[in-house]
């Protein structure tokens, strides 16, 4: 029965181990979402700006107005990109913490397993005992009742 203790105490750890496996795997793809949500701000944000200035493209700029505009468009790009990083590292975060829940989940189901097949290997144990000790009774009661007759009989 000891044994059947210490598997419950590895389930109970197991339990929040996958627990926490699928807190961090929640923590990872909302930081994913707000990655991801953070580069559609900047494509939208570029995409925009392209178009005033597009809309302005028929006015006479001055070289110094085009020059920061094409710069400040460079470094949105590099940021767009930069991002996109951001969010590909993210993903790969997710991935390995989708991962370890299922390693997570895999122990605890293999040890709910041995656990119950442990359970039912000492039910059946204890059951054939009971059943020992019942037969064993029921031949000392047939073997009293016959010595009984047998002494009633001299």
């Amino acid at each position: 029965m000891s044994n059947l203790n210490a598997l419950m105490v590895a389930v109970e750890v197991a339990s929040r181990k996958r627990d926490e496996a699928r807190k961090v795997l929640q923590d990872t793809q909302a930081a994913q979402a707000a990655a991801h949500n953070q580069l559609e701000q900047l494509e939208g944000y570029a995409r925009e700006t392209e178009a005033r200035w597009g809309n302005k493209a028929d006015t006479a700029m001055q070289p110094e107005v085009m020059y920061h505009h094409y710069q400040f468009m460079d470094r949105l790009g590099h940021a767009a990109h930069m991002q996109t990083g951001v969010v590909g590292d993210q993903a790969q975060r997710v991935d390995r913490a989708r991962r370890a829940l299922i390693e997570a989940e895999l122990r605890l189901a293999s040890l709910r397993k041995v656990m119950e097949k442990r359970r039912h290997d000492f039910e059946l144990q204890q059951s054939r005992r009971d059943q020992k000790q019942t037969d064993e009774r029921a031949a000392m009661q047939y073997s009293n009742a016959i010595h009984g007759a047998h002494s009633q009989e001299y």
